[in-house]
């Protein structure tokens, strides 16, 4: 009964770490894509038409961090034999397009239940 229970205590860690993971991709997916269409659709008009050239400087680099956040829980997941490497790789894609980390979290992350 001891060995059953240590086990099932891990595969429960394991299934609560997948879980916040999952979570952590589908919260800085959406971040990330916020940011990118703030960036183009918001503060490269500014720098363009208005004159402001501070707001792609700051909103470039708030984009810049939760991109890399987002490549690096990817890369997480992948290297933790989490997802395979078409996931990954469309998450990668669709995070280059507006819009296309809300047609990935619609299309894969929607339709999974933990």
């Amino acid at each position: 009964l001891t060995q059953y229970n240590k086990a099932f205590c891990g595969c429960k860690k394991t299934l609560n770490l997948r879980r916040e993971y999952y979570f952590a991709v589908q919260e800085s997916g959406i971040a990330e894509g916020i940011s990118y269409l703030v960036l183009l659709f918001v503060a490269m008009p500014l720098r363009s038409f208005g004159g402001y050239p501070l707001f792609v400087k700051y909103f470039g680099w708030a984009h810049g961090m939760l991109f890399i956040w987002f490549m690096l829980l990817l890369g997480i997941l992948f290297f933790g034999k989490t997802w395979d490497f078409k996931k990954c790789f469309t998450a990668g894609i669709a995070s280059l397009v507006p819009f296309g980390t809300f047609w990935f979290d619609r299309k894969y992350l929607s339709k999974v239940s933990l």
